[in-house]
């Protein structure tokens, strides 16, 4: 009886800390959107223009992009629980200040330590939910970890315009300090204290190098995002920074011990993870970006009608989330990525096919339908990245891992901005007219990504991923990897 009610009891505690890491990630996550739908209310109140805002959303991106790597090594050094427990302190604290902000400068500043503490928490929450999982639960680990970065994207247009329409601006803030507040005891008790016996030295060099490289690369990526006057900029900056991130690469490479561990890269599951995954997350980044745009300003919707109607693709991530374990045992990760990721982008094209005069009925069946898709995937990626990863070496491909999300999500921003910048010209030559026409090449043009994974994950093993479905023992697969 005690047995029963021990693994009864360990079963519960790491279903909280995964529950605890997924709020955690669906903060980090809402506050990288949701000052979109409040910029000109900010602006109002700061006394500059609407498109200076978006320094404040950079600001967040980049922070994120430069700490990220380092999570593995704070995590390893000072323990999973200490750097949580500070993080969501961080964060916390800095989304107050934020809301107190009293003009621009200060704001760019707090989303900054924002960032930070955001940088800390999501990486290293999950990462002591994987070392504290066993592979054969990972399936239902991640499954819980990953609805976040589903429901946030969606859910930030609807809760930014309610905010700003019904309260203010500060709100987008001030939402976190409660939920912040509520998790801190939670996490003294649910995070394990997980650290290394040896305590790392930090690699400077890399955190020096691979900084300033992903720090220009997001800048980039922005400027990408803005008027085609800042093209030459964002190209600079994105050069710059590709250039630095292959110095760094060349250093992690010849350094003995390296602040990202490049040879998970070598595991067949873990590269497809993410360099599929990395595409796949940035398409269905772009997509609760251009969904807004087009029913504003090709329908003629309203702002708050507009995010409401998006609820539907949260609908749908949620609707199919107890069919994505039993579909992954049954078929396999290799045949689900592969259908998924063409019925993925057959829902693009859907998207891009709805009109003005579309019944309100076909618009939420075909955003409830894309939901359903991106969230199969998702969690497809998100399990089977570490189903081979070896338990020494999973803090460095986590941070590893972690940076490629990032990095994957402002591309799917700036690449949505792209396609339908690019789709004007291209609706002219095809003979297309209408509001409505360059919604239609962007999203044929956003189709092309979840294809492309479709390639990749052609490359995996049928039995790919089989022990964390339960359908290869363990000892099985950590002889697969020792192989390989």
């Amino acid at each position: 009886m005690r047995d029963g009610g021990g693994r009864k009891g360990e079963e519960a505690g790491r279903r909280g800390l995964a529950l605890l890491v997924a709020g955690a990630f669906f903060m980090e996550n809402l506050d990288g959107t949701i000052i979109s739908t409040a910029a000109p209310d900010m602006a109002a109140s700061f006394g500059v223009r609407p498109a200076d805002i978006g320094v404040a959303m950079t600001a967040y991106f980049v922070a994120l992009a430069v700490f990220i790597p380092v999570s593995g090594w704070a995590a390893d050094r000072y323990g999973a629980r200490r750097v949580f427990v500070w993080a969501i302190a961080v964060f916390t604290l800095a989304s107050a200040l934020c809301a107190a902000a009293g003009g621009l400068p200060e704001l760019v500043v707090m989303r900054v330590v924002q960032g930070i503490g955001g940088a800390m928490m999501v990486p290293v929450g999950r990462l002591a939910v994987l070392r504290s999982t066993r592979k054969s639960d990972l399936l239902r680990a991640v499954a819980w970890l990953t609805w976040p970065g589903l429901l946030a994207p969606v859910l930030a247009p609807a809760l930014g315009g309610l905010f700003t329409t019904y309260a203010s601006w500060h709100w987008i803030f001030l939402v976190n300090v409660p939920l912040g507040v509520l998790a801190l005891p939670f996490a003294l008790r649910l995070v394990p204290d997980l650290r290394q016996p040896e305590r790392p030295r930090l690699d400077w060099v890399g955190f020096g190098l691979g900084g300033a490289g992903l720090a220009a690369v997001v800048l980039g990526l922005e400027r990408f995002g803005a008027a085609p006057a800042a093209w030459g900029a964002g190209a600079s900056w994105f050069a710059a920074g590709v250039a630095l991130c292959l110095l760094t690469v060349r250093h992690f490479r010849g350094t003995r011990s390296p602040l990202l561990d490049l040879g998970a890269l070598k595991v067949d599951t873990f590269r497809v993870s993410n360099a599929g995954g990395a595409l796949f997350r940035a398409a269905i980044t772009a997509v609760p970006f251009l969904l807004p745009l087009m029913f504003q300003g090709a329908f003629g919707w309203s702002a708050a009608t507009a995010g409401l109607v998006l609820i539907a693709v949260f609908a749908g991530n949620v609707a199919v989330k107890p069919l994505t374990t039993p579909l992954l045992r049954r078929f396999g990760f290799r045949t689900v990525l592969l259908v998924n990721g063409v019925a993925t982008a057959g829902t693009f094209v859907l998207c891009g096919l709805l009109g003005p005069h579309t019944p309100m009925a076909v618009v939420v069946s075909v955003l409830f339908v894309s939901g359903m898709c991106r969230s199969v995937s998702l969690s497809a990626y998100a399990t089977i990245g570490f189903a081979d990863i070896e338990p020494d070496r999973t803090s460095g491909a986590n941070a590893l891992s972690s940076t490629v999300q990032q990095l994957a999500a402002g591309l799917g921003v700036a690449f949505g901005a792209l396609a339908l910048r690019a789709a004007g010209p291209v609706a002219l030559l095809l003979g297309l007219d209408g509001p409505v026409a360059p919604y239609r090449v962007a999203f044929a043009l956003l189709a092309l990504l979840p294809l492309v994974t479709v390639v990749e994950a052609a490359r995996l093993r049928r039995d790919a991923g089989a022990v964390v479905t339960g359908a290869a023992p363990a000892s099985r697969a950590g002889a697969d990897t020792a192989a390989r």
